[in-house]
């Protein structure tokens, strides 16, 4: 046997229902801290301190990967002056 049920009605009154209680003061109390928070953080830094917060990690593997290619070039010339 199988039937189906049809429940019209908002999660709010779905929530009352089931007897779960209302989180939507909590969220919207949270929701503004986390608004101010990144408010008066993105108005205190400069555009140049965001780049460099954002992207050390790529800057850095780039120049580390090009000290990498000339420690290779430079040990490939000494081992051929080591052959002649």
């Amino acid at each position: 046997m199988k039937f189906t049920v049809d429940v019209d009605c908002t999660p709010e009154e779905a929530r009352a229902f089931l007897g779960l209680p209302d989180v939507k003061p909590m969220q919207d109390a949270l929701m503004k801290q986390v608004q101010e928070r990144m408010t008066a953080t993105l108005s205190a830094m400069e555009p140049e301190a965001l780049i460099k917060t954002w992207l050390p990690a790529g800057v850095q593997g780039m120049e580390q990967l090009q000290k990498m290619f000339w420690s290779q070039f430079a040990g490939g010339a000494t081992r051929r002056e080591k052959r002649e």
